[in-house]
């Protein structure tokens, strides 16, 4: 697990946030030992949520409760990003490892099929592993997805340069601040984002768009959901053009939403349309 005692202190802190009973396992694979925090009932439909890069499986604090109620949730830390994952194993070399390492994921989690919704660099990959096993996904949910359909704005990686080279609390929070035009309303998450300077990742996947081709023929039933605010890229550039791709996807926008506001601030709306949606 990647980061110092501040940074797995802040992780605890917003983890505790959950409602309700959690369970953490920890599951083996070829890559390495993958962090899950599940809740909600047991006889639930699952829902496997995938964070955006960066945000941890504990991103989910202000969604859980309401998405736990009907589904078994299961909340892992992304191979190869910063949490408690441990990417000790074989190497990360493109989408095919990151889908084989979710493939092993839903075969320890005896996971026979389940909802699949992802976050930035988590839709990107939840969207890869639809496209290769759409038998395992049942509804796929793509908030903000970066690199699915549109390439990312270029003041956008200018802006997040800095953060990558060279990380600091203070240059993470400004990032957060631009994007998102506020500062957090939670002090644990506003704490935690600013401990990630601390963090490693042990391997940045380079992240290439799905051909169209293969888009085109997806059947899993699909949401695409945009933030209308988003620095990330132009959101309603994006709608179309996702809309031309994946015709049969529902594609949609929070209004009041920006890339880095997904999902933990103002998460009333978003939980709204993901539960009729998973419904």
């Amino acid at each position: 697990m990647g980061g110092g005692t501040a940074f797995l202190s802040a992780y605890d802190s917003v983890l505790r946030q959950w409602p309700g009973e959690v369970d953490t396992v920890d599951v083996p694979s070829a890559y390495g030992t993958t962090r899950v925090h599940v809740t909600g009932p047991k006889n639930g439909t699952p829902l496997v949520l995938l964070p955006g890069g960066g945000a941890t499986s504990v991103v989910w604090f202000a969604n859980v409760g309401a998405l736990a109620a009907a589904h078994r949730v299961y909340a892992p830390d992304l191979m190869g990003d910063i949490g408690r994952s441990v990417h000790d194993g074989a190497p990360l070399r493109g989408a095919d490892d990151l889908v084989a390492w979710l493939d092993t994921l839903f075969d320890a989690l005896r996971l026979d099929a389940a909802h699949l919704c992802g976050h930035s660099y988590g839709a990107w990959i939840a969207l890869n592993y639809a496209l290769r096993a759409p038998h395992r996904i049942t509804r796929l949910a793509l908030l903000d997805p970066t690199d699915c359909f549109a390439g990312m704005s270029p003041a956008y990686l200018l802006r997040a340069l800095p953060v990558l080279i060279r990380p600091t609390a203070g240059r993470v929070e400004a990032f957060h601040r631009w994007e998102t035009g506020r500062t957090p309303e939670n002090p644990a998450w506003r704490a935690f984002l600013g401990s990630t300077a601390q963090a490693r990742r042990s391997k940045v996947v380079r992240m290439r768009r799905p051909k169209a081709d293969e888009l085109r023929i997806c059947a899993v039933p699909t949401l695409v959901l945009l933030a209308a605010r988003s620095r990330a890229h132009n959101a309603r550039k994006v709608a179309p053009r996702a809309r031309r791709l994946m015709p049969g996807a529902t594609v949609d926008l929070l209004p009041n939403a920006s890339h880095h506001s997904l999902p933990t601030e103002q998460p009333a709306e978003l939980d709204r349309v993901l539960r009729r949606f998973l419904a």
